[in-house]
């Protein structure tokens, strides 16, 4: 699986992804300035449309777990039924995610983004009205599916308009899903609380602008995939050995199972944990939550410039070694101090995962669907086990304990000491296309 040398005075070969990416970069009609810089702007727009479009599905998504203690009081469940909820939702994501992002590298669908939405909005409409638990669990499993179709597509799209700068427009585009999920809770706290859970219906509203938008962003990329269709696509070729290849996947793989491991934790359990540590009101702990979610958003956004500069490696180096103080310091914080950790936690660790996701379609060149698959769908789907897992353990040992286990997940993070030398890969690569 070695990059072949390009022999001297050929051209060198680009993937479509590369192509279709430097034609976004520049302009697919003309090569006059005007041009460019209108087809920068139509890229940077794309961005933040998908970007939008993400925190309006981690927003439904969100909501689920914010309002976990308002459905505990309304259906009597125990913490076991809370976790079968973020298993639910977790998994039926997980097992989609990859197939769906295997299917669409080799067809892609630009106009699934909006029947994706459209899943997600139907469930919140089930969560709004469900009359028993199993009505919620279907719920759960309708989240599921959408964000299982959005995220493949989306990050296509998000890379293809990056115009190269794959760790900005990756971060950009998980900035969106982070500020969904910051501002689920505050939402819940401020609205389904005091209004009731049908009261979640009212975000369908939002679900129908994004099918909009995701609408017409499909026409962007299918028009730009028009525009390309007689360009020839050369092979997909990683600069490392197929084993290595597949040892590198395994221990990024590993990286966001645990630390989507951890963040589920705190996203499930975390209100449960104030509320029964400090007696702070539920309110409160929604607020808590925010801060959090809202701290892990700010790592995304500033992550991937940062891994554009420096290298993604580092900044996952990073945000394991960083943040394990915290982590082991947070079951034993008084009120205030465990709102400052958590603020830390959720900022550094948060700072790796558009890292790992672009190192990981930089080791598999042309995967992008299948990578979003693995990294959306099958992690973020065990993280969703642990989070099941974690309700038992938390029904038989406290919440206490559950929240001492989980500080030293981060400790698995040292695994990234077997992650290859991208930068040496690629001036490898390059000095064998000059050669």
């Amino acid at each position: 699986m070695r990059q072949p040398a390009t022999p001297a005075g050929a051209p060198a070969k680009k993937s479509t992804e590369h192509a279709l990416t430097d034609t976004t970069a520049t302009t697919v009609a003309t090569p006059a300035t005007a041009s460019h810089t209108s087809a920068q702007a139509t890229a940077f727009t794309v961005i933040l449309a998908v970007s939008f479009c993400h925190c309006v599905n981690d927003i439904m998504q969100s909501l689920l777990s914010a309002i976990y203690p308002l459905l505990k009081d309304n259906y009597g469940l125990d913490f076991w039924q809370i976790g079968l909820l973020t298993f639910t939702f977790q998994v039926t994501a997980s097992l989609l995610q990859p197939l769906i992002g295997m299917v669409t590298d080799k067809r892609p669908m630009p106009y699934s983004l909006p029947y994706g939405m459209a899943a997600s909005l139907i469930g919140l409409i089930v969560l709004a009205y469900a009359g028993h638990y199993s009505l919620l669990l279907i719920g759960a499993s309708l989240i599921g599916i959408g964000s299982a179709i959005f995220h493949p597509e989306s990050s296509r799209i998000a890379r293809f308009a990056s115009g190269g700068r794959f760790g900005l427009a990756q971060s950009l585009f998980q900035v969106g899903g982070n500020l969904g999920q910051a501002i689920g809770p505050l939402l819940a706290a401020f609205i389904v609380v005091p209004f009731g859970q049908t009261s979640i219906a009212w975000f369908a509203v939002g679900s129908l602008i994004g099918i909009i938008v995701l609408w017409r962003v499909g026409g962007w990329y299918s028009r730009l995939r028009a525009s390309l269709a007689n360009r020839k696509a050369a092979s997909f070729v990683s600069p490392f050995p197929r084993r290595k290849v597949m040892g590198a996947l395994a221990v990024l793989t590993l990286l966001v199972l645990t630390k989507n491991a951890y963040v589920a934790s705190l996203a499930s359990y975390y209100t449960f944990y104030a509320i029964d540590k400090f007696g702070v009101s539920v309110q409160m702990s929604q607020v808590m939550l925010f801060l959090f979610l809202g701290a892990s958003a700010l790592g995304i956004l500033l992550g991937g410039p940062f891994g554009d500069r420096y290298g993604q490696k580092p900044m996952i180096w990073f945000s394991i070694v960083g943040v394990l103080p915290f982590t082991l310091a947070l079951p034993y914080a008084n009120f205030e101090w465990t709102m400052v950790l958590t603020v830390l936690i959720g900022l550094i660790l948060s700072s790796a995962f558009s890292n790992i996701v672009v190192f990981a379609q930089e080791l598999v060149p042309g995967r992008v669907g299948m990578i979003a698959g693995i990294f959306f769908g099958f992690a973020f789907g065990m993280g969703g086990i642990a989070a099941a897992v974690l309700g038992v353990v938390a029904d038989m040992k406290g919440i206490d304990f559950v929240f001492q286990v989980c500080s030293y997940l981060p400790l698995l993070g040292l695994l990234t000491v077997f992650l290859p030398n991208m930068k040496e890969a690629r001036k490898i690569e390059d000095d064998a296309t000059i050669g």
